[in-house]
C-alpha cells in the first residue's frame, strides 16, 4: 500500500482520479476486490487529496459514482450469467458465500446496504442480488445509499489521515514519518475489516443454521 501511495502522489491529478475510480469500479464490476479492495483505493484517494492538488469533493463524487456503477455491472453479470458465476475458482470461502446468500434471502435490500461495508461480501453481493431476481430499482436504491456512505466515509478518512502524515513528518522527519503513518493506517484498516468480517460471520451463521434441516425433521 505504501508503494501505491507514493506512486499516486507523483501522478497528475487527472491520472489519480482515473486510477482511484478504476479500482473502485472494477472491485465489483469485474470481481477484482480480492486483489485491491475498493475501500483501500478510496482511502488512498483521500490521502492523495490531502497532500496534492487533487480536489477532495471531486474525489468523493468519483468514488461514489464508481461504486454505484461497478455494483450495477456486477448486478447485471449476476442476472445474465446466473449461479454459474459462483463457480469461479477465486471465489473461495464457501461458508461466507453461503452466509451472504442466506442474508440476502432473509433481508433483501438491507443486506445490499450492509454488504457494502464487509470485505468479500462487498464484492459478491451485487452478482448475488442479480442472481436472486431482486428488482434493479430496489437494488439501486439501497446500493446508492451505501455507496454514498462508503465514498464519503472512506475518502474523508484518508483525507484526515493524510493531514496526520504531515504532522508526523514534521515531528519525526523525512520519509520515516510517512512510513510510520502508513503503517498505522494499514493496521487500522486491517483491524476494522477483521472486526466487521467477524461480526458479519457471527450474524450470518444463525441464518445459515436455520436453513439446515435434519432428515425427517
Amino acid at each position: 500500500m505504501n508503494a501505491l501511495l507514493e506512486r499516486l502522489q507523483t501522478l497528475d491529478s487527472l491520472v489519480v482520479y482515473a486510477v482511484v475510480t478504476a479500482l473502485v469500479f472494477t472491485e465489483d464490476a469485474l470481481l477484482l476486490g480480492f486483489v485491491i479492495p475498493g475501500e483501500t483505493a478510496a482511502i488512498l484517494g483521500g490521502v492523495v487529496a490531502s497532500q496534492t492538488h487533487a480536489q477532495l469533493w471531486l474525489m468523493i463524487v468519483l468514488v461514489v459514482a464508481a461504486a454505484v456503477l461497478g455494483d450495477t455491472v456486477g448486478f447485471g453479470i449476476g442476472r445474465r450469467v446466473g449461479p454459474r458465476i459462483l463457480q469461479l475458482p477465486f471465489l473461495t470461502g464457501r461458508r461466507r458465500l453461503d452466509g451472504a446468500q442466506e442474508l440476502l434471502r432473509r433481508h433483501g435490500g438491507p443486506a445490499v446496504f450492509v454488504g457494502r461495508f464487509v470485505a468479500f461480501i462487498r464484492t459478491v453481493m451485487p452478482p448475488l442480488a442479480g442472481i436472486s431476481g431482486m428488482p434493479y430499482r430496489r437494488f439501486l436504491a439501497f446500493n446508492s445509499v451505501a455507496a454514498l456512505v462508503f465514498g464519503v466515509g472512506n475518502v474523508l478518512l484518508g483525507f484526515v489521515a493524510g493531514n496526520s502524515y504531515e504532522k508526523v513528518e514534521k515531528a519525526v522527519g523525512g520519509g520515516t514519518g510517512v512510513l510510520i503513518a502508513v503503517a498505522v493506517l494499514a493496521v487500522a484498516i486491517w483491524w476494522l475489516r477483521r472486526r466487521r468480517t467477524a461480526t458479519f460471520t457471527v450474524a450470518a451463521e444463525p441464518a445459515v443454521a436455520e436453513g439446515v434441516h435434519t432428515p425427517g425433521g
